[in-house]
């Protein structure tokens, strides 16, 4: 595992130049340099799409977090990160098995008057989790990386000794039907971005579409849910104009959607990088992964250095939710890349700076935290420094 993140550095290396490029010329929330018209367009129309406010004719509700994808992902620009956190919970038996509660664990935080399908956690759950935006910088190189790049990592035995036991998420993929590797969201329980923006669309709106036919209201009747919801059938229709739906426009804009380029990186960051990979954190923090080749230039073979392995691991900043393939408390490595630009930190926003979310680390990131700890300050200083330059 240390000699692939010292692979994934040596790659760094050499593609830093275009993803390490002034703020002044590639902003936060760009297109994907290089980026043909048409597809420029596709990325319009799904920004425009993703800042949408939904009303109730437009199918929201009846229960939902946020009345926009932009209400949630808007931290520095929109596809960004937010405060704003969804509410999961559950049960956990005397034996410690992890139970859902009414069909699911997400309990939506607003209702459609006359607030007949607000749900409310039921008081036998012990389990209660938040859960932050994350990013969508650079997503569309996420969803390029073969699912071989990522199960390469894997060492869930723990064969060489280290410690850390990073998994892959398998999952089905609900566009296709096929066994699949996540990579999307905090328990990776998509592989898709088309995937992620369905579930997202029914599960933040209340918005039905092709693939979540079905109104998510927790422990609400088929009679309560046509009281309180206004539209009936699917409610993510194709635009007659397009040929597109709203998940269709959210994909693109995330698909196109330019990873934050690096800040400035002093000689601090640059001994403080070492540093991060010798004391074992870039084993789960990956400098850089491949995508696979591709007949769209902007994805095919291309080195992403996103600081993730895009693995499950348990590192002791868990939510107790089992969810897809993820245990109660596994977590896929978050991507470092943006890091600037984002607070709070952690799934729940519980980490006001990146030396607070060290500190949190346990489990199979315990013996990086010792040997970060054991640092001189001025060493522990320079990994801040070069976190604070990504």
């Amino acid at each position: 595992m240390i000699r692939r993140a010292l692979i994934g550095l040596a790659l760094f290396s050499l593609v830093l130049s275009p993803l390490a490029m002034p703020e002044d010329v590639r902003l936060p929330g760009t297109p994907l340099p290089a980026i043909t018209a048409q597809e420029h367009e596709l990325f319009r129309m799904g920004l425009e799409d993703f800042t949408e406010v939904e009303g109730a004719s437009d199918g929201l509700g009846p229960a939902f977090n946020g009345t926009s994808c932009g209400a949630c992902h808007n931290v520095p620009v929109i596809g960004g990160t937010s405060t704003i956190t969804e509410v999961r919970a559950g049960y956990r038996d005397d034996e410690g098995a992890f139970h859902e509660l009414q069909g699911g664990t997400l309990f939506h935080l607003f209702s459609l008057p006359p607030h007949t399908c607000q749900p409310k956690i039921p008081p036998e759950a012990n389990v209660i989790a938040r859960r932050t935006p994350i990013p969508l910088f650079g997503a569309g190189l996420v969803e390029a990386i073969a699912d071989e790049t990522i199960t390469a990592g894997e060492d869930p035995e723990d064969r060489n000794g280290d410690g850390i036991r990073g998994r892959a998420a398998r999952i089905t993929d609900v566009v296709t039907g096929q066994s699949r590797i996540g990579r999307f969201g905090w328990k990776a329980q998509h592989a898709t971005l088309l995937a992620f923006a369905g579930d997202a669309y029914r599960n933040e709106m209340g918005i039905t579409n092709d693939l979540f036919r079905e109104e998510d209201a927790r422990g609400f009747t088929a009679e309560q849910l046509k009281l309180c919801s206004v539209t009936r059938g699917l409610e993510d229709i194709r635009d007659r104009r397009t040929g597109l739906r709203g998940i269709d426009n959210f994909t693109n804009f995330m698909r196109f959607l330019a990873p934050v380029a690096r800040g400035g990186i002093s000689s601090a960051a640059r001994a403080g990088e070492g540093l991060f990979i010798a004391i074992g954190c870039a084993v789960c923090h990956t400098p850089v992964l491949m995508t696979a080749a591709d007949r769209n230039p902007l994805f095919d073979r291309m080195a992403v250095a996103l600081y993730s392995d895009l693995l499950l691991h348990d590192v002791g900043t868990g939510d107790g939710i089992v969810q897809a393939s993820a245990r109660a408390n596994e977590i896929r490595t978050p991507a470092l890349w943006g890091l600037r630009f984002r607070r709070p930190l952690l799934h729940d926003g519980s980490a006001a700076t990146p030396a607070d979310a060290i500190l949190r680390h346990s489990g199979e990131a315990e013996g990086a935290l010792k040997a970060f700890l054991s640092l001189p300050l001025a060493s522990r200083q320079q990994i801040l420094a070069f976190l604070g330059s990504l």
